[in-house]
């Protein structure tokens, strides 16, 4: 683990020394500190964070690709996969640095939005339970969201198309599985709505967190980062 880390680490600090990476963290917290400013903490409303919840989850999806989309786009764009890939680090401990750089950035965008829970509790008496199962979600979803995007940059060096690739996927993936289901009738409707992140991720709202769930968003976490391990491996051997 040792080499994963230290490319995590370059891969973390890479995101912290260019604009690219403060835009995407401010574009967040801005639109993440709008909706509870204007949102959420409302004269006469519950003190919960489960409309922050909410949207932070679909703003996930659009901050989370243009994280993901330099992990490998922006080295092969650069030039630097070559020597990259004849370091002395395999193809897995790239991948799992990559994506373990992705998830560290993507920790310390969530990290200020703990200052909304200090307010609301200056503000009011809030349930934890709900909040604890909602940043446990969303940064399993943010994860879930990155896997994704390190595989659409292995594939490809745009970092345009990357993200964009990324963001369709879970686009498709969201309106198959909703409209899919109840069209096509038994077994094949809960087929369909197994695949659906948003239904899946519903019950944390009231607090409620289902191990199945957690389960399902880290084997697609780590299918897809074992995914864009091989594909680093047939195309070192091509």
């Amino acid at each position: 683990m040792t080499g994963s880390l230290t490319i995590a680490r370059r891969e973390l600090m890479s995101y912290l020394r260019t604009p690219v990476g403060w835009v995407v963290m401010a574009l967040y917290l801005l639109l993440s500190g709008f909706f509870i400013a204007f949102g959420t903490l409302q004269p006469g409303e519950p003190a919960s964070m489960r409309g922050f919840f909410g949207v932070s989850q679909w703003l996930l999806l659009i901050v989370a690709p243009a994280i993901s989309m330099k992990l490998l786009a922006d080295e092969k764009r650069s030039g630097t996969m070559e020597s990259l890939m004849t370091s002395p680090v395999s193809d897995w401990q790239i991948a799992i640095g990559k994506y373990l750089g992705a998830v560290f950035f993507l920790l310390c965008m969530i990290a200020p939005t703990l200052l909304y829970v200090g307010l609301l509790e200056l503000l009011a008496d809030p349930d934890y339970g709900p909040i604890v199962a909602g940043y446990l979600v969303l940064v399993l979803v943010g994860m879930v969201y990155l896997s994704v995007g390190l595989l659409a940059s292995t594939l490809t060096e745009s970092q345009i198309v990357a993200l964009l690739a990324t963001l369709f996927f879970f686009l498709i993936l969201e309106v198959v599985s909703v409209r899919g289901g109840g069209l096509v009738g038994e077994p094949y409707d809960r087929a369909f709505y197994a695949m659906s992140i948003q239904l899946r991720i519903a019950d944390t709202a009231k607090g409620i967190i289902d191990s199945a769930h957690i389960v399902f968003l880290g084997a697609i976490c780590v299918f897809f980062v074992v995914l864009s391990a091989v594909t680093l491996e047939v195309r070192r051997w091509r």
